[in-house]
């Protein structure tokens, strides 16, 4: 028996039509709903067709919705869908009854333990009397009073919150009922899913043990230090009940992901400078935890080999070791007319000095040099800049450092909370030809505002100083711009030449930027994140030995080095392509200097295997 089957064209959405609705409009609530109309532009989507279960999770969407928005009352009355016979496709009706905006009313714990003080776990609740009423906070109530008791080692714990509604106040009163078990043990953990990273790398992140009473809060943090590897698309740790009744069993799931990347990205200016990289890096080496790097970097501006070898836990202890080989040469011709050259090796360890900061150390050994083109500081007018003609050679820099860190994200990959600084100090002079105290340190803030908006705020600040004598070298100063100051070129702000052009550098510098990460305005099969960002900062300070004239002992007027305030904002859009990660970066300066070097736009990219 042979069936001949004529699917037919797939039926679209011609409108989505709303009833009832006075607080939101029709568009406000067509973009709660997966169920898009069919538009031209939805060309690779199929979100426009029509589907009966993809419009029974909208409704369950759209109730969400408006009780997140105080409307306790909110009903969907009717859902009709019609198919027009004009056109083929379905008109959706919807007709709602958004009722009255309520608030909380009265809030209360009970529980039926006296160890699990109902007093205390109310102030852990994130809800008061006289909020809006928002059905996502019951939820995270429950889930405040669950890690609560959970860090009081009690696994097993029922939280059941009851409503009681008064519509002639608009109020709603929620009393969450706690039961909860006995105090609870690992009996053991199980782990699974891991087909490359050996065992022992992943019971070496988690916070607890097997015979340890089960505590909610290091559980979470062990899925969090799990999650920083990156070695996992995924990490889940679930508990079930064990041998016996205070016994639990923890069961660690993680999916592997891969950890090789070959990267590739390239970038271009207002000048048409072109950078071209290329990279191997394994996170997980030998499936051990190992971090291996190898880069090497072609470009008009950059060209640079490196190698770097991490051991996370050197010599089976809570140490990480490793070491760098390196040799970078920048061309920086266009920008400052020198040549700089940069050859060595250096090791560090990192010591973690609580679940929150880390604490590493240093020592790098260096061969500088300096390369300033023949004839460039020849006498008479015409000739290079005098901030620059003593600079060449060759020199030896030995120093040692130290980063301070700290962390206090709610997530170490995706952070909508929470907030990290480090500090930054490098000593050179430990021998060698030079002597100088660098000092940096930056700070990082999220929180996210709604769900898929996030803003960011991240401030960062340099000083570096001689000692015994010294100026410091142009090698040794900071440069901003391109990557580390969207809008402007690379070295494009800060102390210059007005003469030659030649960008100086600084000794200072400060920059904030503001970003505002957006929600997804196209499906998300596409891929396509979007954030919003501006950057305002200032470079420079010479040392006064570069600001004066040698031939007259006058200040300089050919050598410009303000603090001024620099801006500029843009749009950034991420896209998780076929061939990989790419990100675009258009920004629009709003203040600079006349002297500054800005650029449009920017892109990179990087492909996994």
């Amino acid at each position: 028996m042979v069936f001949e089957i004529d699917e037919g064209p797939e039926t679209g959405i011609a409108a989505i039509t709303f009833l009832g609705n006075k607080a939101f409009s029709d568009s406000d609530l067509r973009q709660v709903m997966v169920t898009k109309q069919s538009s031209w532009w939805r060309l690779f989507s199929t979100n426009d067709n029509y589907d009966p279960n993809r419009l029974d999770y909208d409704r369950e969407q759209l109730r969400k919705f408006y009780t997140n928005r105080g409307y306790y009352d909110f009903r969907i009355l009717s859902s009709v869908s019609e198919l027009k016979p004009d056109n083929g496709a379905f008109g959706v009706t919807v007709t709602v009854d958004e009722g009255d905006r309520y608030n909380f009313g009265e809030i209360k714990v009970v529980t039926e333990n006296d160890r699990l003080n109902a007093d205390f776990l109310q102030l852990l609740l994130p809800i008061r009397k006289g909020d809006l009423y928002e059905s996502d906070r019951i939820q995270a109530a429950v889930d405040t009073l669950t890690f609560a008791a959970g860090s009081a080692g009690y696994a097993f714990v029922e939280i059941n919150p009851t409503y009681r509604a008064d519509p002639e106040t608009d109020t709603v009163n929620v009393t969450f009922n706690v039961r909860e078990g006995q105090r609870v043990y690992i009996d053991r953990i199980n782990v699974v899913g891991n087909t490359r990273t050996l065992d022992s790398v992943i019971r070496r992140e988690l916070m607890v043990g097997e015979g340890d009473a089960f505590n909610r809060s290091l559980v979470e943090r062990s899925r969090n230090n799990l999650r920083a590897l990156g070695f996992f698309k995924d990490v889940k740790i679930e508990e079930t009940r064990g041998s016996a009744p205070d016994r639990s069993v923890v069961n660690v799931t993680v999916e592997e992901q891969p950890t090789g990347e070959l990267s590739v990205g390239a970038g271009f200016s207002s000048v048409d400078s072109f950078v071209l990289n290329l990279g191997i890096t394994e996170r997980n080496f030998r499936g051990r935890g190992q971090n291996v790097v190898a880069r090497a970097e072609w470009g008009s501006l950059r060209q640079q080999i490196d190698f770097r070898f991490t051991e996370p836990k050197f010599m089976g202890r809570d140490v990480r070791a490793g070491f760098d080989l390196f040799h970078i040469r920048y061309d920086l011709s266009k920008y400052s007319s020198y040549d700089y050259r940069s050859t060595g090796g250096g090791v560090r360890v990192t010591y973690p000095l609580n679940g929150y900061a880390n604490f590493s150390t240093r020592y790098f050994l260096k061969d500088d040099e300096v390369v300033i083109p023949f004839g460039y500081c020849g006498s008479g007018v015409g000739g290079g800049s005098s901030a620059l003609c003593d600079q060449a050679g060759s020199f030896i820099n030995s120093s040692a450092g130290y980063t301070l860190l700290v962390s206090r994200l709610n997530d170490p990959v995706r952070p909508t909370r929470g907030w990290s600084a480090s500090l930054r100090q490098d000593f050179a002079g430990i021998g060698g030809d030079v002597n100088y105290i660098k000092t940096e340190a930056d700070a990082s803030w999220y929180y996210g505002i709604r769900p898929n908006w996030v803003v960011s705020v991240q401030g960062q600040a340099g000083y570096v100083s001689g000692w015994n004598g010294d100026p410091i070298r142009i090698n040794d100063r900071f440069f901003k711009g391109g990557n580390t100051f969207r809008g402007f070129e690379t070295a494009g702000m800060g102390a210059r030449d007005l003469t030659t052009t030649d960008a100086l550098g600084g000794n200072f510098y400060a920059i904030g930027t503001v970003e505002l990460t957006l929600p997804n305005m196209l499906p998300e099969e596409y891929g396509i994140k979007t954030s919003l960002f501006a950057d305002v900062g200032t470079i420079g300070k010479l040392d006064d030995r570069y600001l004066v004239d040698s031939a007259t002992g006058l200040r300089n007027p050919n050598i410009v080095d303000d603090l001024a305030l620099r801006a500029a904002a843009g749009i950034s859009i991420h896209w998780r392509s076929p061939m990989g990660p790419i990100r675009f970066d258009l920004s629009k300066v709003m203040a600079k200097e006349d002297y500054d070097k800005t650029e449009t736009f920017r892109f990179s990219t990087s492909t996994q295997f």
